[in-house]
């Protein structure tokens, strides 16, 4: 499908776009935001679902970052359906679809890095230490394109979710991040893009993750050691059947700190494991 057949108005650059958000604009409309790597699913409708209920109009993004992706890891191959989304993002009701080229975002001397500490330490960047910086400067550059009144993200990647909190926070950028519950499938699996890269059986082992998560939630919540939890879980991982388990922590729920006791904060329990290769993350609130 050519791009100008799509079946809701979309824009591919920032001076298109900001001339819709300034007619928005000039009628008084609100303005919600939803940034998607495209291939959606229905964790990605629910975040549209939700930014309708926050604001009258809705901006969706799909944009494949080249930034967030190492050398080895999967960018040439991450699923790309642009018109299959467009109708489902026109079907859920979205008023624009936002489709940058990697060019129009990073152009000829392009220069800019947007270094993380805080939220960003630890988990994640053990494994994928070129991640967040990825992440930072796009959704920098996103915020600072759509301008909406509130971005949502889904807490499935929950450590993304702190630190674009945190960024959002220390650039004063305006815009409100709002978290959204993770969407799963009828067994626990937390919804995501590469789970189309899982076989059969690699779905049926995936599909316990959320089921040790649960058990070592409750574990912590008992009182259980908390190093002893998160040793012993990894462990029932392998022997499900994992690959390898890059990390299960048990952390505090807002700056993501390692914890030696649970006590009375709010706190979160985040895993990364693999299967083949595919890499599934999943957390839950204890």
């Amino acid at each position: 499908m050519d791009s100008a057949a799509l079946p809701l108005p979309h824009a591919a650059s920032p001076t298109d776009l900001r001339k819709v958000m300034a007619e928005w604009r000039a009628a008084g409309e609100t303005v919600a935001f939803v940034p998607t790597m495209g291939a959606l699913h229905d964790g990605h409708l629910r975040l549209v679902e939700q930014a309708r209920m926050e604001a009258r109009r809705v901006v969706t993004s799909i944009f494949v970052n080249p930034t967030q992706f190492a050398a080895h890891e999967d960018l040439d191959t991450y699923p790309r359906t642009l018109e299959r989304d467009a109708t489902l993002l026109a079907e859920a009701g979205c008023d624009l679809l936002y489709a940058p080229t990697a060019s129009t975002m990073y152009p000829t001397g392009f220069a800019t890095r947007i270094a993380m500490d805080g939220p960003a330490l630890g988990l994640e960047t053990d494994h994928r230490p070129h991640f967040f910086g990825g992440v930072a400067i796009v959704v920098a550059k996103l915020l600072n394109q759509v301008q909406a009144d509130v971005a949502l993200f889904g807490e499935k990647d929950y450590q993304q979710l702190r630190v674009i909190t945190r960024l959002a926070a220390d650039l004063d950028i305006p815009t409100r991040i709002v978290g959204v519950p993770t969407e799963r499938d009828g067994h626990g699996l937390a919804l995501s893009s590469r789970n189309a890269y899982l076989s059969a059986a690699e779905l049926d082992i995936s599909r316990r993750l959320n089921g040790r998560l649960a058990a070592a939630a409750a574990r912590v919540r008992a009182g259980d050691p908390i190093d002893v939890v998160e040793h012993e879980t990894a462990g029932a991982l392998l022997s499900d059947g994992f690959a390898s388990v890059d990390y299960v922590a048990v952390r505090d729920a807002d700056t993501l700190e390692p914890l030696a006791a649970a006590g009375d904060r709010a706190v979160r329990i985040l895993a990364a494991a693999w299967l083949g290769r595919t890499r599934l993350i999943d957390n839950m609130a204890i």
